[in-house]
């Protein structure tokens, strides 16, 4: 290896570990710390942020990421040097035009924000968060403003969790999928009541949840020697090396499928960070470039796997012996179809298949006004009950299960929701592609054996970590480029079965 690219990798290992303490501190903040602590904590992660982006985008990185291209010239462009270099430089560019002040500053308050925003989701009350807000949004902006010319104000808070996706990109697919969603919906809706999802909505002990959601996670191939479950308001998940990645869950104790699907959602994300490569460790390689990537395996487990019949053919008798009170005289079927359910729902985790991308349009087109400055952040609440009437036909009985059910803005995450509906597209047209190259899949999911599809996963995508751009790595992945096209098709072929239209 090369001076010049031994001396940045030693600068990237240290912003790296500086980073890894940030996000412990930040989980520990959702999970563990008294509230007495967030002044101090809000500080802290202020000075870990600053030090670590003033590391980064120093004149020395610039000139060793210059003079470090010489010594990978007879690497071919796949290497991970090679990569590495190229992730980095783009990383910089970016990062460089950002002031170490904002940062330590966003930090601060996003701090302070995600525990205020905790208190009034409690409380269920927009005005204890309202001010917050308007702070968050206002740097949100100032931050856009730091990459003018832009087209949207909002592209260059997609960038940082789409790079290179536009908004007027995310808009054309939302205007392509809308319409045969709403079409979907309403053909599912003629049928009427089909589908009873009562029994979901029974007391289950939070203990033997924690139970059976843990189990599988394990079955899937989350490793808990180097991880851990928790709980939190949020469900979320942090990887602060490829030998520590956590996941939290939340429980509620009268509806079953929250804290599961909650669990196998995160495990998804788990499982992506515990098979990027150790030796990516420490560099921008070790995590994802594309958050609709990594929504894309949190999307494939819980849904594509989790609610599949394979996958409850291999587990609802386990579900049974844990709740026998409830499930005993309940038949696989009846079940299958309970936790496939279309109905329009107020929490968009909580949401089915087919109505769930309508609460990522929601929140876009309510982001996007936010950041052009035609909706006032006081307005939000009125605005948000308007948009679940017009995309799901309800409003919502309080803050709580309306505006202030997510956790993304209080950490400043304006720009992220696209990603899931993003991540729907991208997982099913991976499924597409994997079940040609695993044709008995779904016999392997009956008896509960995933160590083919998790394998097909690290090979094909786990491995690369962050060394491709997401649009690169679809089509590298599947042979096209990402479309709509198979999201669809699996919706209309799952639900066209379940609800016989």
């Amino acid at each position: 290896m090369g001076e010049k690219l031994a001396k940045l990798k030693d600068i990237l290992g240290e912003v790296a570990d500086l980073r890894a303490a940030e996000s412990v501190l930040s989980w520990d903040q959702q999970t563990y710390m008294p509230p007495g602590g967030t002044d101090g904590r809000a500080m802290a992660l202020s000075t870990l942020s600053r030090v670590s982006h003033e590391r980064f985008v120093s004149d020395q990185v610039g000139e060793l990421l210059e003079s470090a291209q010489a010594e990978v010239s007879d690497q071919g462009p796949d290497s991970d040097d090679v990569r590495l270099l190229r992730v980095t430089r783009r990383l910089y560019r970016k990062e460089r035009k950002v002031p170490a002040e904002y940062v330590a500053e966003f930090s601060r308050i996003t701090a302070l924000a995600n525990q205020t925003w905790q208190q009034a989701r409690a409380e269920s009350k927009f005005s204890i968060f309202q001010d917050h807000l308007v702070h968050i949004v206002k740097m949100r902006r100032q931050y856009a403003d730091f990459f003018a010319p832009y087209d949207s104000v909002y592209d260059p808070l997609l960038d940082d969790f789409e790079p290179g996706m536009k908004t007027a990109q995310v808009k054309a697919i939302f205007d392509a999928l809308r319409p045969r969603q709403v079409e979907l919906i309403q053909a599912i809706s003629a049928k009427g009541p089909v589908v009873d999802d009562s029994i979901l909505h029974k007391h289950y002990p939070e203990d033997r949840q924690w139970t059976f959601g843990i189990e599988v996670a394990q079955r899937f191939g989350y490793d808990l020697s180097r991880g851990r479950q928790d709980r939190s308001t949020h469900p979320f998940t942090s990887g602060f090396n490829t030998g520590d990645v956590r996941i939290t869950t939340r429980f509620d104790p009268n509806y079953l499928t929250d804290a599961l699907f909650s669990t196998l959602h995160e495990t998804g994300h788990a499982l992506y960070e515990q098979g990027i490569p150790a030796r990516l460790d420490r560099k921008p390689l070790a995590s994802a470039l594309s958050m609709a990537i990594h929504e894309s395996q949190s999307r494939t487990w819980e849904n594509l796997v989790g609610r599949s019949r394979a996958f409850w053919m291999a587990f609802y008798r386990r579900l049974q012996e844990l709740f026998p009170e409830n499930l005993s005289p309940v038949d696989l079927e009846t079940f299958y179809r309970a936790v496939n359910k279309v109905s329009p729902s107020l929490i968009r985790v909580d949401a089915d298949e087919a109505t769930y991308n309508l609460h990522i349009m929601l929140r876009f087109d309510l982001e996007l006004s936010l950041m052009e400055g035609t909706l006032a952040v006081p307005d939000l609440p009125q605005a948000w009950n308007g948009c679940m009437q017009d995309y799901l036909g309800l409003t919502p009985p309080d803050d709580a299960k309306g505006v202030l059910q997510d956790i993304h803005w209080s950490f400043g995450g304006i720009g992220y929701f696209p990603t899931y509906a993003l991540g729907n597209l991208v997982a099913a047209q991976l499924w597409e592609t994997i079940l040609k190259a695993i044709p008995d899949l779904p016999q392997q999911i009956e008896h509960a054996r995933f160590d083919g599809l998790l394998a097909w996963l690290r090979e094909n995508l786990h491995q690369h970590g962050g060394k491709f751009e997401p649009m690169e790595l679809i089509e590298r992945t599947t042979g096209a480029p990402l479309s709509p096209e198979p999201y669809l098709r699996y919706l209309k072929g799952k639900y066209g079965e379940i609800y016989r239209l």
